[in-house]
């Protein structure tokens, strides 16, 4: 099987790690470097990967200053507990980016957050109502 693994340049490893760890309702670990962690599900799979800006020669990687950060990216992550991982949210943002609501294309509730680098971060539930 053949899998993408979405790395996203932040400026505080350690401290994006936890935040997603703790909206996703990961068990809390640290990532394996000050420069690199990869967000991991109970079975192994990688959800999603952080990379410090600058740590390496990645020229999409470089620096902020070129794009805003998030620009023409969305990361989306469905999730089997919805209810759960809103409340998580609500503990971690001072607002939502978008209020729950019905994606009537797909039939399920989502919302949305920012990250603590400006990514936009949608969270759907995992079955439609």
């Amino acid at each position: 099987m053949k899998r993408l693994w979405t790395i996203i340049a932040v400026a505080d490893v350690a401290r994006s790690f936890a935040w997603y760890q703790s909206l996703l309702g990961l068990p809390p670990s640290q990532p394996a470097h000050d420069h690199f962690g990869q967000l991991v599900d109970a079975d192994g799979t990688v959800l999603l990967c952080l990379h410090r800006w600058q740590a390496h020669d990645h020229p999409t990687l470089a620096t902020p200053a070129h794009a805003e950060p998030g620009n023409g990216l969305l990361l989306f992550f469905r999730v089997n507990d919805f209810d759960q991982a809103l409340q998580r949210a609500l503990r971690q943002v001072a607002a939502l980016a978008l209020a729950p609501a019905l994606n009537p294309g797909t039939g399920t509730l989502e919302f949305a957050v920012r990250d603590p680098d400006g990514y936009y971060v949608m969270i759907s539930a995992q079955d439609a109502i």
